[in-house]
């Protein structure tokens, strides 16, 4: 007969130990262990009892006469775009984000999507009752979408209304955290009940064809909250990005068995709820109708999508014995490396300057590709000199300080003439000196950072600085 055992799971990575600890062997988290209490089986049986017989299945090559199902297409292109072209029968999504950021609201407005487009589609919703959906559906004006509407947490419950009713196309439960099994002495958001609830529901998703996207918590570090283990359970990882104080929001996928990993989807926060963002460059770039030191537009790639974003820098003067470095959006590590590689192979010294460097928009640039305009942006802002309004710039800054080339130039360049722009510093090697990405488009290729601090004092612009400057200090004297 089974026993009741009582073990310590670790809330950040799984790992289950029979005595409380104050730090998690497997993964080194610090007040991670829950006592939790379970029935503990014996594997196999008794020692004495014969081992089951194991079911022999055929093996089949890939070739044959069945055809990939047909993706689930929303409607809703950017989350299209992300998720590879639609959603796949069968599949499993986990959507996470930081509290209010619009999780729900972009689930319901894509589920109002595909029951427009005759799906079937359910909400099951663990964290507001069935009035407070609808109050916001109204709000959003789906009101009148034909959506089946859920509140329940109970994960028993769940799986039965779902096998007694005819299988759904898409399935949002809201959240993962809010389902618990009664099977199991835990509470619920234990590591326990998600890996219970995540395993049970992605059976169904793959016995009955049916899509399941899974809300997830998120941690204060940014993670999903919960193991790893439930990640690699799932088809696809997305997550919701954005800024409280911005009203863009940045949908990315981190996993996806049946996409890519590499694309965004832009969407816009309104009182009518999250509208999709076609051309995100004309926001990511701002107003730039005049010109000040710091700024330089960088054309970066995101997927297979081009996006031009401003890269913002402030260098002042420190009164402090070790200067701050302030980075948002950026990698900082990669900002120490190009201020070294400034420092020692352009003579600009930033050793007794503060350092203050934003993207714009609140987008976070990965790429090393904007290594050029965040040196650009920094020269400009040291030497108190705004770039021209025209240019844009792209390019990865070597060690050695000299500028190398990257990928997708042409397109970048198409991009950036679609607004207007009438230059680009580019790497030399970047483009061919026959070849024209956009008509009126000019190409500037630079070699190293010499020649980018070069560039900058013959095409800077201090006239409207000095101008400035002047009119500040006239305003302090009255």
């Amino acid at each position: 007969m089974a026993k009741p055992a009582r073990k310590f799971v670790c809330q950040s990575c799984g790992a289950d130990t029979p005595q409380w600890a104050g730090r998690c062997d497997a993964c080194g988290a610090w007040n991670s262990l829950q006592e939790e209490t379970g029935t503990l089986a014996g594997v196999g049986g008794s020692p004495r009892a014969k081992p089951p017989r194991g079911k022999i299945i055929e093996l089949v090559g890939l070739e044959g006469d069945d055809t990939a199902p047909e993706r689930i297409e929303s409607g809703v292109a950017e989350f299209d775009r992300v998720t590879g072209g639609g959603l796949v029968p069968g599949s499993v999504l986990i959507v996470g984000g930081d509290p209010g950021i619009g999780k729900s609201t972009l689930l319901l407005q894509i589920l109002a999507a595909l029951a427009n487009r005759g799906s079937a589609v359910m909400y099951l919703s663990g964290e507001e009752a069935i009035a407070q959906v609808r109050l916001r559906a109204q709000r959003l004006g789906l009101g009148k979408s034909a959506i089946a509407l859920g509140v329940e947490t109970n994960l028993a419950d769940i799986l039965a209304t779902l096998e007694n009713a005819t299988p759904p196309d898409v399935v949002v439960v809201d959240s993962m955290q809010t389902v618990w099994s009664p099977a199991l002495d835990a509470a619920p958001g234990t590591v326990t009940q998600l890996r219970a609830a995540a395993q049970a529901l992605t059976n169904f998703a793959k016995a009955r064809g049916s899509a399941i996207i899974l809300v997830g918590h998120v941690t204060k570090e940014g993670q999903i909250a919960g193991p790893k283990v439930v990640e690699h359970m799932v088809d696809t990882v997305l997550y919701f990005e954005g800024e409280s104080g911005h009203q863009f929001r940045l949908l990315r996928a981190v996993k996806n068995r049946f996409g890519p990993t590499d694309e965004i989807g832009v969407f816009e926060m309104s009182d009518k709820g999250l509208r999709e963002v076609s051309n995100p460059s004309r926001l990511f770039i701002g107003n730039r109708d005049t010109s000040s030191p710091g700024a330089a537009v960088f054309a970066g790639i995101e997927g297979t999508r081009p996006i031009l974003v401003e890269i913002q820098a402030l260098v002042a003067p420190s009164p402090l014995g070790t200067p701050r470095r302030a980075v948002v959006g950026w990698d900082a590590n990669r900002l120490a490396m190009v201020l070294a590689v400034l420092d020692a192979h352009a003579g600009l010294h930033f050793a007794g300057h503060d350092i203050y460097l934003n993207v714009a928009g609140g987008l976070k640039v990965r790429e090393p590709a904007a290594d050029l305009a965040v040196a650009a942006a920094l020269v400009s802002s040291l030497l108190n000199s705004s770039l021209p309004l025209d240019a844009v710039f792209f390019g990865e800054v070597s060690l050695s300080g000299a500028l190398r080339p990257v990928g997708q130039a042409p397109a970048r360049i198409k991009e950036a003439a679609k607004l207007g722009f009438e230059r680009a510093v580019v790497p030399s090697g970047s483009i061919e000196k026959a070849v024209t990405p956009a008509p009126g488009m000019g190409v500037e290729q630079l070699g190293n950072v010499d020649t980018l601090l070069a560039w900058i004092r013959e095409n800077g612009d201090t006239r409207a600085v000095t101008i400035a400057s002047q009119n500040t200090d006239a305003a302090h004297a009255q």
